[in-house]
């Protein structure tokens, strides 16, 4: 099974979990495919055919990012509304992705508990992850049990330290590779 891993941080040089996430991912099979949309496309222009190109090729498709302001960076959400065309993704030809996994990776830098009805953010990040799993209906992709960490943030001496970011990473990294390892053992 062919993985296609879409990357958005648009400061991956200063992150210190998703760099672990990365790195993980790069070394664990030639199957997964890393695309860092913010290093491709610094401009913002997005060469639609080739991202099309590598979506029809890959068998699941791993969208990896910080969780900001409840959703993701701005680069993925241009990218989608970019690359997921009429008669591409959705539309009466629209068939591409139909069938195609889809599993959404984030790092999230509040607690577990701020993400619940009486916690500072209210909603749980399942419920604020609703756009894309609506997205993966209308394209025909099967949504996947999205994976996610909290407490990923780390800043000297306010939050966390880079040893516990970093676990917390490992961890996580290891999380979606298992996930990857059933996926293709049921696709068999």
């Amino acid at each position: 099974m062919r993985t296609l891993v879409i990357v958005s941080h648009p400061n991956l040089d200063s992150s210190v979990a998703n760099n672990v996430i990365i790195d993980h991912l790069k070394k664990s099979s030639s199957l997964i495919k890393i695309r860092h949309l913010d290093s491709l496309y610094l401009d913002y222009k997005i060469d639609v055919i080739a991202e099309q190109a590598e979506l029809l090729l890959a068998d699941t498709i791993v969208f990896q990012f910080p969780f900001y302001w409840y959703s993701s960076p701005a680069m993925l959400k241009h990218w989608l509304d970019q690359v997921l065309t009429f008669n591409f993704a959705y539309g009466p030809q629209g068939d591409k992705l139909k069938g195609k996994n889809l599993l959404i990776s984030t790092t999230i830098g509040g607690p577990q508990s701020s993400y619940q009805p009486l916690g500072y953010n209210h909603f749980q990040v399942t419920e604020l992850l609703r756009p894309f799993e609506q997205t993966a209906y209308l394209t025909g992709m099967n949504y996947l049990s999205p994976i996610f960490t909290h407490g990923c943030v780390y800043i000297p001496g306010v939050y966390n330290t880079k040893e516990e970011v970093e676990e917390s990473a490992h961890t996580h990294a290891k999380r979606v590779l298992e996930f990857l390892a059933e996926l293709s053992k049921e696709s068999l």
